[in-house]
């Protein structure tokens, strides 16, 4: 059980604890057990662990000062148990021995983050991009085989599969867990943001069928675009898929009728967009016009400007009769540009 599953016949406030914990720690916990440990099924599963502890532990003992800290600690004690108890098969106990010990691990890649290593392993091109989206989603975003299964439309059960021969091939392919070098990151980056915005395109265009918006999905992406956004700050391909996503997602209020159809553009009421996702989204256009630190092989700027916003040069601020504004988004050259959603 995660956090996500929590707050069953408990305390509101633990309740929300738990779910705010497991919002905000379950990426870093599973990362650095990662780290530690260099098995991804042994952090998950002590992550998980460590999180069905708090849902026990916490009615009772009251939540930590430190949530993130009791986690991290609780999880790792886990991981060795686990180490211990399977000792007797292949040796693991000296190894668990030595992993206790809480010195910093040697830098393993240009950026020094364990949830930015886990990234990039869960995106790695050995994968298939259906592992890939899996993965990420279950070690990054803390969503349940469940939970993922029923986002794609699969049998739990198969779902589960897929999870087991990603992990496995992990090991089997001696996967590693670092961040590219500098020379590479470029090229893994662009796979990394085309999971995210698979899943980002998943919560809009479902393969499957089924409702036509689906805000778990979008959310999701979104929060992972802004970690990577929070990790990589000087990648201007991070910051343009981040508002892309950002200014598409400002409109799903107006975007399905009361009938449960799709509304084109012109017939939306801007009103009901949200100004605060447009306002976060047209302040990463900025970011992302300027020159970028790696070459990607494709602006994430380019697909906002074709698939989810028009850029189009204005000289003044213009209305309609829907009550449309220009945005303001400074580009590279230092013009401004009047984003206009294409529906």
């Amino acid at each position: 059980m995660t956090g996500r599953d929590a707050g069953r016949g408990v305390d509101s406030t633990v309740e929300e604890a738990i779910t705010r914990a497991h919002h905000e720690e379950w990426a870093r916990v599973v990362a650095a057990l990662a780290r530690r440990f260099g098995d991804v099924d042994l952090a998950e599963d002590a992550a998980s662990e460590a999180f069905a502890a708090a849902l026990e532990r916490w009615p009772t003992d009251g939540v930590p000062a430190n949530p993130g800290g009791w986690l991290a600690t609780t999880a790792r004690r886990k991981a060795i148990d686990r180490l211990r108890r399977e000792s007797h098969r292949d040796r693991k106990h000296e190894a668990a021995h030595l992993l206790i010990d809480d010195t910093p691990a040697e830098p393993s890649g240009p950026i020094e983050d364990d949830r930015l290593r886990l990234v990039f392993t869960c995106c790695h091109p050995a994968l298939s991009p259906e592992a890939r989206v899996a993965l990420t989603l279950r070690l990054l975003g803390g969503l349940t085989v469940a939970d993922i299964a029923r986002a794609f439309l699969v049998q739990e059960g198969a779902m589960a599969r897929r999870l087991t021969r990603a992990k496995t091939k992990i090991k089997a392919a001696h996967i590693p867990y670092r961040v590219p070098s500098a020379c590479d990151i470029a090229e893994r980056l662009a796979g990394v943001l085309a999971v995210v915005y698979l899943i980002f395109n998943e919560g809009y265009l479902p393969g499957g069928g089924g409702d036509p918006l689906r805000p778990e999905l979008t959310g999701e992406a979104i929060r992972l675009g802004r970690l990577l956004r929070d990790l990589l700050p000087e990648e201007g391909e991070v910051a343009g898929l981040l508002a892309l996503m950002l200014l598409t997602d400002a409109r799903r209020a107006a975007r399905v009728s009361a009938g449960g159809e799709l509304v084109t553009l012109p017939e939306q009421d801007r009103g009901a967009w949200d100004r605060t996702l447009v306002a976060e989204g047209t302040r990463w256009c900025v970011p992302a016009s300027r020159p970028w630190r790696t070459a990607g092989r494709r602006r994430v700027a380019t697909s906002c400007s074709r698939r989810s916003t028009r850029c189009t040069p204005t000289p003044r601020r213009c209305g309609t009769r829907t009550g449309a504004r220009s945005w303001p988004c400074t580009t590279g050259s230092g013009g401004s540009i009047r984003l206009r959603s294409c529906g």
